[in-house]
């Protein structure tokens, strides 16, 4: 019963937890303003600090704190430990002997301990002395010591541990003495120096211990530093030396220890041995699929490689082509005896020889696939930029143009890129109007552009674009194109989007297309069209010949933009002839 004296106004609310500023732990409380906490049968687990959380919405909360200790004990264990001077690990007549008991208890130090021979309390005399917080042991342990062992001394010791006053039973630990007791050695049985099982299979290892009194063994894995056992933990104690685990897996293969404790037995080096576990699986291999592309006529090697398995070799390794079994293929020389992979060459890659390629590769225990597609197929397009909104053919047209960018992908992969067939469909319809486009040599990241006109405002198209090669299609690639209305401005506005022509610059800029552009400009001067490619489409013009002169400038002043608002986009094409022109002022 645990209470926390409370005051304040009003009236303040108590919570008890068990740990400080967390509202982990809880108690349920038996009132809403309740300051004491009752606990029915308390485990030893339950021992530890409370905290009495007080507060009434006033200043801070109050908080205190209870200790509680719940008497416990638990483990009792006893050592022998031989004459330490003489560096002995054997009991002899004439040498020292101590034997110490421990037990794991709540307090510690509250702990008496008791000891008997032979059923009758032992009597202190020069040659037996009863001891207490041996430095080379646990705390609170409590050691026997027989100096100058007789023959007499020989017996049955008893340690009995106990809580004087308190209701915690007594725990006691038996140590028999004799010309038969002896340290302890530990052995793997012959024929469990290697133990084999497959994954998900249980397996056991084992130990043999042998000696009076027989400690319990200590198991711990070698190969692997700070591993921790399927227990959880880095140390697991067995009673028969016999260390069972269940649905193994491959990361538990290694070398395990089995050692002796130093309690319960000898206090003396412990005895160790060690057990390899190997855990064979199924293999696992690269590449489990891979798409390989080649020219028409060129030769193709398709490997595949066991990166994991046990065991780590390859029983067999089966091909087949579309499903059917191909011939074995010729034996591909290797360093080892054992090969790791196993390989098929096509000595040419044809319409008739492209398809799916699978090879299966078994160990003992189970197989795995490499999945290989092989043709001479041009990789699919990969659109890019487009223009950020579709850009109008007239300021009154119904209908809009789009400017559609791609790259191609890998186009030296294959064979050299003949044409583009382009479909485009208008969303919820059938019919498609389809294009070829013809292209010259095309390099890996040149971009390329088609103009798509005439499409209807305001609907939406289905874009496809597939490459075409000796082989025949490539992979197609597809988009829709949205129209939507924007709150967009271009130089379609006859007030060129809020523009003003700078009062201090040299000479001004001129809007036009190309319909009404000034016939008598400068030869080679100017784009033919705005970025539409229509001629309907407005843009900006400046003339640089005579009368202009160097340091001249034409500067168009922007109107105030808000920079916080949302999906706002100021963007610009530009255009410029001539080997001289300086593009870094424009």
């Amino acid at each position: 019963v645990l209470q926390c004296l409370v005051t304040g106004h009003p009236r303040p609310q108590v919570r008890w937890t068990k740990t400080a500023g967390s509202a982990s732990d809880k108690f349920q409380e038996t009132s809403v303003f309740n300051e004491t906490l009752r606990i029915e049968r308390i485990a030893r687990t339950q021992g530890g600090r409370y905290y009495c959380k007080a507060e009434n919405g006033v200043g801070v909360p109050a908080i205190k704190s209870i200790r509680v200790d719940v008497q416990s004990m638990k483990n009792a264990t006893f050592q022998i430990t031989p004459d330490v001077i003489k560096e002995s690990e054997n009991i002899q007549l004439g040498q020292d002997l101590k034997l110490s008991c421990h037990v794991d208890a709540v307090p510690q130090e509250k702990v008496t301990y008791q000891w008997f021979k032979n059923g009758k309390p032992a009597r202190m005399s020069k040659r037996l002395l009863v001891t207490r917080n041996d430095p080379e042991l646990p705390a609170v342990t409590s050691s026997l010591e027989l100096i100058d062992l007789h023959f007499s001394d020989y017996g049955t010791y008893l340690c009995v541990a106990s809580f004087p006053g308190a209701p915690v039973p007594d725990l006691s630990v038996e140590v028999n003495i004799s010309s038969e007791t002896v340290p302890p050695t530990i052995s793997v049985p012959k024929g469990r120096a290697v133990v084999t099982v497959r994954e998900g299979s249980p397996a056991e290892l084992q130990c043999e211990v042998r000696g009076k009194p027989r400690p319990p063994v200590l198991w711990s894995r070698v190969d692997k530093e700070a591993a921790l056992l399927p227990s959880g933990l880095p140390l697991e104690e067995t009673p028969d030396g016999k260390l069972r685990l269940e649905h193994v897996s491959r990361d538990m293969s290694g070398t395990y220890r089995c050692q002796t404790a130093r309690y319960n037995g000898f206090n003396v080096r412990p005895r160790e041995a060690q057990v390899q576990l190997n855990v064979q699986f199924p293999p696992e291999v690269e590449p489990s699929s891979q798409d390989v592309r080649q020219a028409l006529g060129r030769p193709v090697l398709l490997r595949c490689s066991l990166l994991r398995g046990s065991p780590q070799r390859i029983a067999s390794a089966v091909w087949r082509f579309k499903g059917q079994l191909l011939p074995p293929p010729p034996a591909v020389p290797v360093a080892a005896e054992a090969p790791d992979h196993s390989e098929l060459r096509l000595d040419a890659v044809t319409r008739d020889s492209s398809g799916s390629y699978e090879c299966s590769i078994s160990n003992d225990v189970g197989s795995a696939t490499c999945l290989f597609q092989v043709s001479a197929k041009a990789y699919s397009p990969e659109f890019y930029f487009d223009t950020p909104n579709p850009t109008r053919s007239h300021k009154l047209s119904k209908n809009y143009s789009y400017v559609l960018q791609w790259t191609q992908r890998e186009p030296d992969a294959v064979d050299p890129l003949l044409n583009y067939r382009l479909s485009v469909r208008q969303l919820n319809q059938h019919n498609a109007m389809v294009k070829a486009i013809p292209v010259r040599r095309v390099e890996k990241g040149q971009l390329l552009e088609y103009i798509l006109t005439d499409l209807r405002v305001p609907h939406s198209y289905e874009v496809r674009l597939t490459p075409y090669t000796t082989f025949g299609a490539g992979d197609m690639a597809s988009r829709i194109i949205h129209y939507t209305e924007h709150n967009t401005c271009h130089f379609e506005d006859e007030k060129i989007c809020g523009y003003t022509q700078d009062l201090t610059d040299n000479f001004d800029w001129t809007r036009q297309n190309a319909l009404t552009q000034n016939p008598k400009r400068s030869p080679n001067t100017g784009p033919p069209t705005d970025i539409s490619g229509t001629p309907e489409g407005y843009y900006m013009f400046i003339e640089t010949s005579r009368p202009r002169e160097l340091g001249d400038r034409a500067r168009l002043v922007s109107p105030l933009y808000n920079a916080s608002a949302k999906f706002y986009c100021v963007s610009f094409f530009y255009h410029m002839y001539g080997k001289h022109i300086d593009h870094r002022k424009f």
